[in-house]
Formats: C-alpha cells, structure tokens, sequence
C-alpha cells in the first residue's frame, strides 16, 4: 500500500494557495460566526466608547471557539483571570507612577512570567493575550492624564478582556452549535469523505483525506469533553461516541489505503457509510450496525465492514496491564522548573518585548506602540517555526493594512453610519477568520490580517481616517517582527531537528500499542493517537527543514525521519487491515531511527 503524499516542506504558492481555499469541514460556519464574535465586540466597544477597540476585536479573534461551551469556558476565564492580574496591578500602580525605572522594571517581570506561562503550563492559548493586554494596559497607564490614570487605565484594561469575554459567553451560547454537534457533524464529514474514496475520486479529495486524518481525533476528543461539561448528555451516549470518533480515524484510513489501489469497493459498503454519515449529521449516532459484506481479497474493505460492526460500540475489554495509565496532568508541565527551555524562551520573549518598548519611547514616536503587541503574537518555541512562520506574519501583517489602508482611502468616506462601518468589520474579519479556520501551517497569516487591519481602523472609540495612524502602527508590526525574529534566532537558537527523534519514538510506541491490541476498539483507538504523532512529527521536520543551510547541514538523519514518519503511518495502516507480517521488524527498524 502506498503511503499518503507528504506535502513538500516549503511553504510553496502553489500549497498555500490550496490551504487558503480548502473548504474543509464545518470551516465557513466556524469563520462566520468568528466574524459575527469580532463586529459584535466592535458594536459593544463603540456603545461603551472603549479606547483602542483593535485591542478587544484582536482577542475576540484569537480566542472564539468552535462550540458554544468551550467559548463561554474561555470568556469566563479571561475575565477571572484579570481580575485578579489587576488586583496586582493596581499595587503597582503606585511604584510605577512617576517612576519610569519602576515601570520598566515591572513590564519586564509581567512579560517574563506570562511567557513562562505560555511554554509551561495549560495557559498556553492565552498567556500571550493575557500579557499582551496587561503589559498594553500599564503602556497606557503611563501616557494617561495623572488625574484620572488609576480608575481609566484599570477600567479599560479591564474592559479589553471584559467586552470580548461577554460576546463569547452571550453570543456564543445563541449562534454556536453545541460541541456534540460539532462532535457528530465531525465524523459524518470523515465518514462521507470516506465513501467518496472508496467510489473512486481524484487526488484533490486524496490530500483533503490525509489532511484530516492527520488530524487523529484530538480536536473531535476535545469537543466530547466539552460535551461531557454541558452535562446534557447521557454519559452512556458519550462513550458511544467517543468510540465512534476513534472508529471514523480507522475507517477514513482504511479507506484512503484502499484508494490507492484505484479500485472501486462495494456497494453495499459505499450506502453503509452514507447512512451512517446521515445519522451523524443529524446530531444521533446509529447503532446495531450490521456490517456489510466484503470481497475476498480486498482486506481493507473487510476491516472497514468489521469496523462497522463495533463502530459505537465502546470496548468492554478490561484495560492490559501494559497500557499507559490515565494520570491527570497539572496546570504546569512536568518538566516545566526543571527544563531550561522553558526560562530561556522566556527571557528571549521578554528581551524582544523590552527591547521594542524601549526603542519606541526612545525614538518618541508612540504611533509605533504596535510593536509590543507584535512580540506577544509571534513569539514561537524554535528557529524553524519562527522562520516556517515569518513569510506568512509578514505577508498577513501587509494584506491586512493595505485592506486597512483601502478602506481608509475608499471605503470610509462613503459611509453614512454605523450600519456600513460594521459590514467592512464584518468582511474583513470573515477573511481573516477563514485563514485563521484552516490549516496550522497558515492560521498565523489569518490573525496577523485581522492585527494589521484592526490597528489601522480602530482608533480611539471607532474607525479613524487617519493616514498616519495607519502607518505608524504597520510600521510598529512590523518592527515588532523583525525584533522578536532578531531576538529568538540570535540568543540560545533552538532548532526544530532537536526534537524529531523524540517524536519519531513516541511513535514508535504507540505503533507497538497499535500491534498488541486485541480488540477493533483498541486498534482504532492507537490509531487516532498514531494519527496526530504523525502529524506533529511531520510538522517538526518541515519546521526542520525551513531553518537556514548552516544549521540543515547537521542534520544527517532528516530525509531519514521523513521517511520514517510516512512509514509509520503506512504501517498504522497495515496494521488494521492484517497485511503487515513483518510488522515488528519494521517497529524495530523505528526504534533504531530514533535512538
């Protein structure tokens, strides 16, 4: 069987173009009601006249969910947790004040620690925003009329996470699905896109097929804890369908290995998976499946119609002595006061972030103020992701102000009220979500659109008109780049190749896991996690390989993990359908890469 065609470590036109237009599964929905978060957040500052409204669409953006629970979880923890940041930050108001070496000193601390949180600990997703907003917040304090600094400066700080954290709590409830449908919808979409494989398609629905099969089951076991949070749910039905997330990573597999034959499977089989892609996509799950006759010597097609069978069937089989404990994780990572990365990223993130505050106070020029926000945005852990990334920050950053600066030119003077400033709101945002939605590799371009052109547009309480404000803050942005780009490849340079091996390993594991299950249960469940190691794995190399010729010219083994990583989801594969005899010897072979 043919391994699924990795696409080609640079991020070439050709492959960013089919990323950006990728209409992947529940993508447009999860764009437009992201779009509708932002303009509402733009309304709601406008009504309340808060400041710097680029600063709550911007969080709005970067933090709306999927599902209407995990959206009112984040705006209810934002806001708890800046609650207490200005509790602090009201105590150091008062050795700040006056005192530039004391605001300086504190900016520092404050931007360490939300680093350090942002690699060490479950913040991560927020972290960044959160140190954006408060380090923002003392920025502001220090440019504030003295009368009025403490009371404005924490009200509006306040406000940057308050607004946005009210829209996704309200709005989300009203127009996001429920993460069990987003659940279902998710393995109806694998279901039928594995139907269309087993009929015969071209290549175009191939990579779409490897792109969310790459994807295991990690984003559809994060919707199932969701669901189990909203406690509407039957548990007995949760386990149904977490089985059933796990069976549709197999299926989709399976499938996509009998495609590469050029073969047309089964009828019966096709009008199986349609059917049961229907019960799905009407938020229920089938059960009693019975499962479809298979031709002799189409192994793939026997395994999927034997995946059927158990498809919402959980596993009644006891957990094997062997199997990896289920230990609950704390709020810091296990490694995270023991490994030096941790601090050093730290460090490397709080230089970039001083180093952009003091270049912008020395110069006088406080329009360029953007490019500490830039430095929480764009921070990344190694050379190869701030390098893989750079093209797409840069390229975000100058689609959204020149679309910022268009507006500005001829769009803004047409309007007459509101109503037509919140639809430029509204499609700038669709776009920049619809970036934002798709593939890892160019999410970061989606958010740069939407940084670039709040800052430009939003100004005060609502739009502005003014020309030097747009290029004062591109210019910040792009300062803001070209600074923590500077700062992260130049002190303690992290390359992505350290970590491949690791990965490779972790692999390794789970492919052993994969081999000495019992049941089809079992074997689905390895392999989702098989699924997003891969993946991770191959992200590592691509990262790997987008680092500059000194550094790839020591990395002997990369087109070696290449290989390895494809041939482990090849053999994943194998596994399921019974056709890898020699399936221990090639484990073994893994293990060797890695060691």
């Amino acid at each position: 069987m043919a391994p699924p065609v990795p696409d080609p470590a640079p991020l070439t036109p050709a492959r960013l173009w089919r990323q950006v237009r990728d209409p992947a599964p529940g993508r447009l929905g999860h764009a437009l009601r992201m779009a509708a978060g932002c303009t509402t957040t733009v309304l709601v500052g406008e009504i309340w006249q808060v400041p710097d409204l680029a600063v709550p669409a911007l969080v709005t953006l970067a933090l709306w969910q999927k599902d209407r629970v995990t959206n009112a979880v984040a705006g209810i923890a934002v806001n708890v947790l800046i609650l207490v940041l200005l509790a602090l930050i009201y105590g150091l108001i008062a050795l700040t004040l006056d005192h530039p070496m004391a605001l300086v000193v504190t900016i520092t601390l404050l931007s360490f620690g939300f680093f350090f949180l942002g690699s060490a600990s479950k913040l991560k997703p927020v972290a960044y925003m959160l140190g954006l907003i408060v380090v923002y917040g003392l920025v502001a304090i220090d440019q504030a009329p003295v009368g009025e600094i403490v009371t404005r400066a924490l009200l509006y700080t306040d406000l940057f996470l308050a607004v946005p954290g009210a829209v996704m709590v309200v709005l989300g409830l009203l127009i996001c699905p429920s993460p069990r449908r987003v659940l279902t919808d998710a393995i109806a979409a694998r279901l039928r896109l594995s139907a269309a494989l087993l009929r015969g398609t071209d290549d175009t629905a191939r990579a779409q097929a490897t792109g969310l099969l790459r994807e295991g089951a990690a984003g559809m076991a994060q919707a199932l804890r969701m669901a189990a949070l909203e406690r509407l749910w039957r548990p007995a039905d949760l386990a149904c369908l977490r089985q059933a997330a796990n069976s549709a990573v197999a299926v989709l597999a399976l499938a996509e290995s009998e495609a590469t034959h050029g073969r047309d499977a089964p009828q019966p089989l096709i009008d199986t998976l349609e059917a049961m892609a229907a019960i799905f996509a009407d938020g229920d799950y089938p059960t009693a499946i019975a499962a479809p006759p298979a031709p002799a010597g189409r192994p793939a097609c026997a395994a999927i119609a034997a995946l059927l069978a158990v498809f919402t069937t959980p596993d009644a089989t006891p957990a094997r002595p062997d199997a990896p404990a289920g230990k609950k994780s704390g709020f810091f990572a296990p490694d995270a006061f023991t490994n030096p990365a941790h601090v050093r990223f730290a460090v490397k993130g709080t230089a970039a972030v001083m180093t952009s505050y003091l270049l912008f106070r020395m110069v006088d020029w406080p329009g360029i103020h953007t490019c500490i926000i830039t430095c929480f945005i764009v921070a990344l852990p190694t050379m190869g992701e701030m390098i893989a990334k750079l093209t797409l920050r840069i390229g975000g950053a100058l689609v959204g102000g020149a679309i910022g600066i268009a507006a500005i030119i001829f769009v803004q003077p047409h309007l007459q009220d509101i109503t037509g400033f919140l639809i430029l709101v509204f499609a700038v945002s669709l776009l920049a979500a619809w970036v934002k939605t798709g593939d890892e590799r160019i999410a970061y371009a989606g958010l740069q659109i939407g940084l670039a052109f709040y800052l430009t547009d939003l100004k005060g309480y609502g739009p502005t008109s003014d020309m030097a404000t747009a290029r004062d803050r591109i210019v910040g942005i792009m300062l803001g780049n070209v600074i923590t780009y500077a700062v992260f490849t130049s002190f303690w340079p992290t390359s992505a190749y350290d970590g491949i091996a690791q990965r490779l390993r972790a692999v390794a594991t789970l492919l052993r896991r994969q081999r000495a299950a019992t049941t089809r249960q079992d074997q689905a469940a390895c392999m989702a996690e098989l699924q997003s190691a891969v993946s991770q794995g191959e992200r590592q190399v691509e990262y790997a390989l987008a680092e500059p010729d000194h550094m790839r010219a020591e990395m002997d083994l990369i087109a070696s993990f290449q290989t390895g990583f494809a041939e482990a989801g090849r053999l994943g594969a194998d596994l399921l359908d019974g056709t890898a005899p020699d399936a221990a010897a090639r484990i073994t072979a893994l293990e060797t890469l890695a060691s």
